[in-house]
């Protein structure tokens, strides 16, 4: 075999290998990765409402700006069998973990409206059954003010009318995630739910509309992490570089036994920062 023939045959088995890893990543690894954040998530938050320093507003307990992915709430809603930990951004990132509240609008339960987020498929899809809900089934969200009972009003998708404001002391949250096929969104859908239980105060809010990044808009896909996938690529071409040199000159028994785990890592790690870039409601 020719250096050129070594070097086509290992491109052509460094393309599957990703695309491999690609779809094992995203339909097998990435729930289990949801799952195991939630876990985490559900322990930390569980023990901030025990010790009463529950986030409820955009603060933490020290008045400190959260960060995305802290947790908020606990979204259940008993027709989906759904019991998720809300985080507190709604970027490609934080939705990994869990449905996101968006930074710019009222946590659930709070005077006002209310916006959360979620994934439709991958990392656990947890609101891929968003749309089955019907008007008038009631789920429930815990924050640091106390439980919350919502009522479903309507599914709607772009275009679609939009229910009037709420009025002066009411509150009102609205359910967001993909519409369309599987790993396949071609839009938004909306579930409207308004609060039958008491409306709490609204928390002080520093992101507002217009300052909320593009990131966490719906469908949006974040390219802050385009560095990493690039260093990802570098190194699975170095490795592919000294597999083929050692193909060469150790031969493919010793070679395979080396290269093969370290190649299929960086695949995965390829895989995985590709993942990223993917729509946030996906």
């Amino acid at each position: 075999m020719t250096a050129a023939q070594a070097i086509l045959r290992g491109i052509l088995a460094l393309i599957v290998a990703m695309a491999v890893m690609f779809v094992v990543n995203l339909l097998i690894l990435s729930p289990i990765k949801h799952f195991a954040s939630q876990q985490q998530l559900s322990d930390t938050y569980r023990a901030e409402l025990t010790a009463g320093t529950a986030p409820v507003s955009e603060g933490d307990f020290n008045k400190n700006l959260l960060p995305d992915g802290a947790p908020v709430g606990i979204l259940t809603i008993p027709q989906l069998g759904l019991r998720e930990v809300i985080v507190e951004g709604t970027s490609g990132g934080d939705l990994m973990l869990g449905p996101g509240h968006r930074r710019d609008t009222a946590l659930p339960g709070q005077v006002g409206v209310s916006i959360v987020m979620g994934r439709a498929a991958a990392f656990g899809g947890p609101f891929g059954g968003l749309q089955t809900l019907q008007p008038g089934d009631e789920f429930q969200v815990r924050t640091g003010q106390g439980e919350s009972t919502f009522s479903v009003m309507g599914l709607r998708y772009a275009g679609d009318a939009t229910p009037p404001a709420p009025a002066g002391g009411e509150s009102r949250l609205i359910l967001m995630t993909a519409r369309g096929a599987p790993f396949m969104p071609n839009g938004v859908a909306y579930v409207d739910a308004k609060l039958v239980s008491k409306a709490q105060p609204a928390g002080v809010r520093q992101t507002n509309a217009v300052t909320l990044p593009q990131t966490d808009k719906p469908l949006a896909t974040d390219l802050t992490t385009v560095w990493a996938l690039v260093f990802a690529l570098q190194f699975l071409v170095v490795a592919e570089i000294v597999a083929v040199w050692a193909f060469r000159r150790v031969g493919p028994q010793k070679t395979w036994i080396v290269f093969a785990p370290v190649l299929l890592l960086a695949s995965l790690f390829v895989a995985d920062q590709i993942t990223r870039l993917l729509p946030n409601l996906l």
